[in-house]
């Protein structure tokens, strides 16, 4: 049991680390102080129910439905290439600094909206989790403590992104960082697009 649980809690920090979209708004989020707890929660609880998929053997959903990777493919390129877009727009224009209260940094809703399609409009969400997760659980013979593990490396790692981010305040405080920062988060959007649209 404990060499599924280390295992699933090993993979699922190994496949998250990789700088993605649903990371760097975490990141951004956690910066600006702004609705951090229930975006970190938003993030958890979606991989928890993507890996819970996975692991209940769901993976084969691609296989019997071709057409919905199509769909997630190219409705992912496109929603990533519009949040590149506003990105950059922010880096272009600036002028942002650090919200420490989170008061105008956008509403909840809002927020959560745009989390929600960053993570599920996302095609390699679903393939870190559902199909690479889901398939390697099966070689442990406890898979329940192989997803619980890999589901507490989730909220772990949202949750320390999004509360550690705030130790970078200093650096966020100018105006400067907030454009490079934007614009990193631009690049970074785009090149995820251009990869779906290339795969």
């Amino acid at each position: 049991m404990l060499l599924s649980f280390t295992s699933g809690f090993a993979l699922s920090l190994t496949l998250i680390l990789a700088i993605g979209a649903q990371n760097a708004f975490v990141l951004r989020q956690g910066l600006r102080r702004a609705h951090v707890f229930w975006v970190c929660l938003t993030c958890g609880a979606s991989d928890a129910l993507l890996i819970a998929a996975g692991v209940a053997g769901i993976g084969a959903l691609s296989e019997a439905a071709p057409w919905f990777e199509s769909l997630m493919r190219y409705g992912g390129a496109a929603f990533l290439i519009w949040y590149g877009a506003r990105n950059a727009r922010a880096a272009w224009r600036g002028g942002e600094v650090l919200l420490t209260d989170g008061g105008a940094a956008g509403g909840l809703r809002r927020t959560l909206l745009t989390l929600l399609a960053l993570t599920w409009l996302n095609p390699h969400v679903y393939l870190d989790t559902v199909v690479l997760i889901g398939s390697i659980s099966a070689q442990y013979p406890d898979r329940l403590a192989f997803g619980t593990g890999a589901v507490l490396a989730s909220f772990s790692f949202f949750f320390a992104l999004g509360y550690g981010a705030r130790l970078l305040s200093p650096i966020f405080a100018r105006p400067l960082s907030w454009r490079i920062l934007d614009g990193l988060i631009a690049l970074t959007m785009w090149a995820i697009a251009a990869k779906l649209l290339l795969m």
